[in-house]
């Protein structure tokens, strides 16, 4: 079971429900965001009654959810969620990226650390040092543009350096999905995160992964999906359209989907990125 505080709720509210969890033999798990407090039940949740629960001060509502994902779930929030960043609204409207004309896009997005797969490929030379440096430039290019800006955290160790140049968003690929590390990292941020899945990622693996950020105390979450694995060797990827449509059912959150690897079969990026919008995706990225 959930209880979700009324906005600003004060300290005794919050205070008041953690002692009725431990009175009933339960324990709680705070989760602290920017404008709102999420007390989770932890142990046997069968002698807890939501209707009491609503009663005590503050306490917008209490709801028992079976999923291990809980925050992040529409039983916690039925309506989506939106984040409004340099005056762009996130989860509202559907939003088309192109990286390659981010003049034409609503939200600049920045990959400065990417690295090659092949050895054979061109590596760049520029140290990680400079690569910070130009990102600074890059944002603040963009910032006098009144585009804000995504840029991609491919290590943890660079996440430092993409605060400092003030990016106004965050993508997480999906190599970090299960790391508890980069969870309580971006769990601590107050930006709107891309918590991307990888090709191996179950739904469930991709929902939990964006809970514990949540947990943390980040709620501005996004869903990244870019791609499952395919059973034609020639292409490796295929756009996982029943993922998107799971995530928009069981949560509030906006999902983005990155088709920028994807299209180059039957279908296109630009009617990959169609089919992704009808499951329910709310941002799209592609560079085609």
């Amino acid at each position: 079971m959930i209880i979700v505080m009324q906005p600003q709720a004060a300290a005794e509210a919050i205070e008041q429900v953690v002692q009725y969890l431990h009175k009933a033999g339960l324990r709680e798990h705070i989760s602290v965001g920017a404008e709102r407090v999420i007390i989770g039940a932890v142990g046997d949740e069968r002698v807890l009654d939501a209707r009491v629960l609503e009663q005590l001060p503050q306490v917008e509502r209490a709801v028992r959810i079976v999923h291990d994902w809980r925050i992040i779930s529409r039983e916690a929030q039925p309506n989506d969620s939106v984040y409004v960043s340099f005056g762009v609204f996130l989860g509202q409207e559907l939003l088309n990226l192109d990286i390659k004309r981010p003049e034409n896009s609503a939200v600049a997005y920045l990959d400065p650390f990417y690295i090659p797969h092949s050895p054979y490929q061109a590596q760049t030379t520029i140290s990680e040092t400079q690569l910070s440096r130009q990102l600074v430039e890059q944002v603040a290019s963009w910032h006098q543009q009144y585009k804000p800006v995504m840029v991609r955290v491919r290590d943890l160790r660079q996440l430092d350096d993409v605060l400092a140049a003030q990016a106004d968003m965050i993508y997480v690929g999906g190599e970090w999905l299960e790391s508890r590390v980069m969870q309580q990292e971006i769990g601590r941020l107050n930006v709107p995160v891309v918590v991307c899945k990888d090709k191996h990622h179950t739904l469930e693996q991709w929902l939990v992964a964006a809970e514990r950020v949540a947990m943390h105390g980040n709620h501005q979450l996004i869903l990244g999906e870019a791609g499952t694995l395919n059973i034609q060797a020639k292409q490796s990827y295929r756009l996982d359209i029943e993922a998107i449509a799971q995530a928009v059912k069981y949560t509030h959150l906006p999902v983005l989907a990155n088709v920028t690897r994807l299209g180059y079969g039957v279908l296109s990026q630009a009617q990959l990125g169609q089919l992704a919008a009808v499951a329910g995706a709310k941002i799209v990225l592609q560079d085609a």
